[in-house]
């Protein structure tokens, strides 16, 4: 019991360092140049901008490099090679809420008082839904971590969470590029 409430601080600890690691970086006005070199690649800087999709500290800065590359390359291409970026760095992101943050979750609602909330996740109406909303959630600009602990409480396979992960970010990035096009206009 100690050893799991021992490793939920650990995990807290490093989300506080990841944050203040995140400010830190963009307050040194580092992102920008970052953005910049990172799009002057062509296709692995598409790549990589798909990894960083996958990330609550850096979705921000990889929608802006995407929507910018969307309007340099071909939108379709963008999406698919972006995509198979942010498919990799899900599928790590996966392996940890899998294997860690779920029995972080589990654990903490151990703890509720009331006996309510944690049965929620016992229904067959969450497990039927989870799936579902996970992939939404991976598909829309909104950071994968929450998408990827609901499929990781679904219980996927990773064939199917490849799958899921990347039809769904090739689409959340297909509509990035749209929609920068269209406000941007072509060049």
């Amino acid at each position: 019991m100690r050893r799991k409430r021992d490793r939920v601080i650990f995990d807290f600890f490093l989300i506080l360092v990841s944050v203040g690691v995140a400010v830190y970086i963009v307050e040194t006005g580092a992102v920008h140049a970052f953005v910049a070199s990172l799009a002057s690649l062509g296709w692995a800087g598409t790549f990589f901008a798909g990894m960083l999709f996958t990330s609550l500290f850096t979705t921000a800065p990889a929608i802006a490099i995407l929507a910018e590359l969307a309007q340099e390359q071909s939108i379709i291409s963008v999406a698919l090679i972006g995509a198979l970026g942010a498919v990799v760095g899900d599928f790590i992101l996966f392996q940890l809420v899998r294997d860690r943050v779920g029995e972080d979750v589990r654990f903490l609602l151990g703890y509720a008082k009331r006996r309510r909330f944690p049965a929620i996740f016992k229904t067959k109406l969450f497990h039927s839904l989870t799936p579902f909303v996970g992939a939404l959630i991976i598909a829309s600009p909104l950071p994968d971590e929450l998408g990827l602990t609901l499929l990781g409480f679904s219980n996927v396979t990773d064939r199917s969470f490849v799958f899921i992960a990347y039809a769904m970010n090739a689409l959340g990035i297909l509509l990035i590029g749209w929609v920068a096009i269209t406000v941007q206009g072509p060049l």
